[in-house]
């Protein structure tokens, strides 16, 4: 598989923070996720997966390449949205979800919305914390 900037040419907070900062930043995401799932259900529900991590990498790259654009599938076309927006959408949907969890955790289909919401936080917030610190050079 290759990298996504070797694909795409796109810039990725992978090749902002380097790697093994990016590795690292990855890992404290998930367990931010985690902490937050484990605090807001309590920690005998089980619960297994990357998305929370996932959701820090998108918390890191509003804040880095705020004026990026994604591609979007609407309807039978693919269109280029900002990823401000279409991040912003998701984040606002998750937290939503979020909240409606708290209230009846049995209907959320699996969905760790609290872990999503954790890792989307701790991205952000330790980008904002390393955001000067460049490890390779990013180019537009």
């Amino acid at each position: 598989m290759l990298h996504p900037r070797k694909k795409t040419g796109a810039p990725t907070p992978a090749t902002h923070f380097g790697h093994v900062k990016f590795t690292i930043f990855h890992l404290i995401c998930g367990l931010a996720a985690f902490a937050l799932l484990a605090f807001s259900i309590g920690p005998s529900v089980p619960n297994l997966g990357a998305s929370g991590a996932i959701a820090g990498v998108l918390g890191a790259y509003i804040l880095l390449f705020p004026q990026g654009r994604v591609k979007v599938l609407q309807g039978q076309r693919v269109i280029q949205v900002p990823a401000v927006v279409v991040i912003g959408l998701w984040i606002v949907l998750q937290s939503l979800s979020g909240i409606g969890s708290l209230a009846n955790t049995s209907d959320t289909g699996g969905v760790a919305y609290m872990a999503h919401i954790g890792g989307f936080v701790a991205g952000f917030m330790l980008t904002l914390v390393h955001r000067g610190k460049r490890s390779v050079p990013a180019t537009r």
